[in-house]
């Protein structure tokens, strides 16, 4: 087993481990780990809501979710010899659930959750026809998840981090804040909002403290968002054997990572979409000297994924053009036609016996494959939404039998706020 070097104690908060991570981006937060090119090493990594979701059939804590807490973030971990310019190399060489013989109270300990946020409180891509906050909760047997709230569903999870990058330079964050703060000024009243400003509220800064930390917390940009670092990009093909190239920005690179994944379909469309969990990651890291030069890597990561993705062979797709529910013709708004693929996904597996929330869910925790299949034809973008069907556990193609009708189960928790 590789060199644990971030341990984390499953019965202790994020705050009171050995090395205490952060929740917001900054080039002045500190390194906890240095490591050297060429090392491998292991990394824990708390659920993204530290312990705040919990195992029940109540969606309550999904409603009161704490958003200005996230990310728990692992690190930064400084690489020995990095320098604004370089590509820091990134291998994934494992991720997964910390063992433990008896599922344990925190996701990730034989359990994970799937959640809707409520429209006042982070919303998701389908705000507006799943106001409420919902979840649904999934066991996991060896690489296998199912779920008391959605029976009639099983699939192999493709573990994954969620959250990886390295730290912004000053000038980089700079822009950050202006860009987005420019994009709330245009409409600062919406709900959800259009982005989310530096909170100092619970800020998490390593070891960070007195002036320093109030400037600090006051300046640094929350985790949410993908930007040019890396980030938030929740990818579910950043699987074991995936090859990151990151841009580096400070001396170090500082990367920090979380919000592991045991499963997630592409866009991760609840938002809080994913079968979240907490776990280990096994990294290797190496560095390209000027590598953001010679490749022309000015901002974003590139990847190579891995190759353990569950090998599905049968799809059932569903297409989306971008054109409103009430009729209003959009130009080439791919954003619209992959929502409008789901939506018609979710009403054709209704007709199965699911509610729309459980259909969401499934869209949302399942390993679905979204596609920009068509960006060229004026007026309409074109969207495709595909379903592995061995997911379920009775035929989902259309046949002159009709739809089999699925025991919805209990169904899925709804807020009671």
């Amino acid at each position: 087993m590789p060199k644990a070097v971030y341990p984390l104690d499953s019965t202790k908060s994020f705050t009171d481990q050995q090395y205490v991570g952060h929740n917001r981006w900054h080039p002045d937060v500190p390194a906890n780990v240095t490591v050297r090119p060429g090392d491998v090493f292991r990394v824990d990594c708390r659920e993204w809501f530290d312990g705040a979701i919990v195992n029940d059939d109540s969606a309550d804590d999904i409603l009161n979710a704490p958003l200005s807490t996230v990310h728990v973030l692992s690190g930064p971990f400084a690489v020995e010899g990095a320098e604004p310019g370089d590509l820091l190399i990134v291998d994934i060489v494992d991720v997964g659930q910390i063992p433990q013989e008896d599922s344990g109270p925190l996701a990730g300990q034989g359990w994970g959750y799937t959640g809707v946020f409520a429209k006042s409180n982070g919303g998701g891509f389908l705000t507006d026809q799943f106001p409420d906050a919902y979840k649904v909760i999934w066991d996991f047997r060896g690489q296998t998840a199912t779920s008391r709230h959605v029976p009639g569903v099983s699939f192999t999870g493709i573990v994954h981090p969620g959250l990886m990058g390295t730290a912004p330079s000053a000038e980089l964050l700079a822009r950050w804040t202006a860009r987005e703060t420019a994009l709330i000024a245009t409409d600062p009243d919406r709900v959800p909002p259009l982005a989310l400003p530096p909170l100092p509220d619970d800020a998490i800064l390593g070891t960070l403290s007195g002036a320093d930390f109030d400037r600090v917390a006051a300046e640094a940009a929350r985790t949410a968002p993908p930007r040019e670092n890396g980030g938030n990009q929740d990818i579910k093909n950043f699987t074991k054997g995936t090859r990151v190239f990151y841009p580096v920005f400070v001396p170090g690179a500082n990367l920090s990572m979380g919000d592991l994944h045991f499963s997630q379909g592409d866009g991760e469309i609840t938002f809080c979409g994913a079968i979240e969990m907490g776990g280990f990651i096994d990294l290797h890291v190496d560095l390209i000297k000027g590598g953001m030069t010679t490749y022309g890597v000015s901002e974003n990561a590139i990847f190579m994924p891995g190759n353990v993705d569950p090998q599905y062979s049968e799809w059932l797709a569903f297409s989306g053009t971008s054109v409103t529910l009430d009729g209003e013709q959009k130009y080439l708004d791919s954003h619209l036609s992959y929502q409008r693929a789901c939506l018609h996904a979710i009403d054709y597996l209704t007709k199965f016996g699911y509610s729309a929330i459980q259909a969401y869910m499934i869209l949302g925790a399942a390993p679905i494959e979204g596609r920009l299949s068509g960006v060229v034809d004026i007026p309409n973008s074109c969207s495709t939404v595909y379903i592995p069907t061995a997911i379920f556990d009775f035929p989902v193609a259309p046949s002159s039998d009709g739809p089999h009708q699925v025991d919805p189960g209990m169904g899925v928790p709804m807020s009671q706020g």
